[in-house]
């Protein structure tokens, strides 16, 4: 089973029958040379694998027969959405692919003041992309969703609650640090929904630590060095992968 290749669906599989097109059929019938009685591993992102085999093959589309369905959970207990001031360029595409293979539930794109990369539709396709690109290697069959981007003080509206955490590499008066290990403690076992936050380059404004500190979010300490983005985003995502 596990030496299959693996092909990403964007059509639920229901019945018997399943259909490659676009660059999955691509990849399949250009790249790897399958044919006509080959099987394969399908998955459509709804939490299960399908062992398949090659029915029919066209020039960009490939019909497949439906063997065996496998329930197989890869997620982690806890779900954490992991909220982002993207870096620039082509780290944005290895942070969503290390979010991916350490099983983060959803990323948010967040807006700051600070923040170096506007998220457009199409950088957010490409990311989305990857998510599919980094699942069909990793083996999860549900994908990472990347959220449309949510602006600072909206993502502290709907997200600041008891288990929220923004990572800030700077000592606040009068204002509480938590630690990964104290969240380990807290958090072992738990099937928990966790929002955490990794703010721009240049780092948080006063102006928006007040509003995580002003509602039930907490301030995370992620060591005595200042982290790149991307560094953090991972080092989040390593502790969650290490809870569940």
């Amino acid at each position: 089973m596990g030496m299959l290749s693996r092909f990403y669906c964007e059509t639920a599989i229901e019945g018997s029958t399943a259909r490659l097109d676009g660059s999955e059929a691509h990849h399949l019938l250009h790249v790897l040379r399958g044919q006509v009685g080959d099987e394969v591993l399908l998955f459509d992102g709804h939490g299960a694998e399908f062992t398949a085999r090659i029915e029919n093959c066209a020039r960009s589309e490939v019909m497949l027969q439906v063997l065996a369905r496998h329930d197989v959970d890869r997620e982690l207990s806890i779900i954490l959405t992991l909220g982002v001031s993207l870096p620039k360029g082509e780290r944005q595409r290895w942070m969503v692919e290390k979010c991916v293979e350490l099983g983060v539930h959803s990323l948010v794109p967040l807006v700051t003041k600070r923040s170096v990369a506007q998220p457009t539709g199409k950088a957010l396709d490409r990311l989305r992309r990857a998510v599919i690109e980094a699942s069909k290697q990793c083996g999860r069959n549900r994908l990472m969703a990347i959220s449309e981007p949510q602006h600072w003080h909206s993502w502290c509206r709907t997200s600041c609650t008891a288990d929220a955490y923004v990572a800030h590499p700077y000592p606040c008066e009068n204002t509480p640090t938590v630690t990964l290990d104290e969240l380990h403690l807290r958090y072992a076992r738990s099937s928990a929904m966790i929002s955490m936050a990794v703010g721009p380059e240049g780092g948080l404004t006063d102006d928006e630590i007040e509003q995580v500190t002003a509602g039930e979010g907490q301030l995370l300490s992620l060591g005595p060095r200042i982290l790149r983005v991307e560094t953090a985003a991972i080092v989040i995502a390593a502790w969650g992968s290490s809870i569940g």
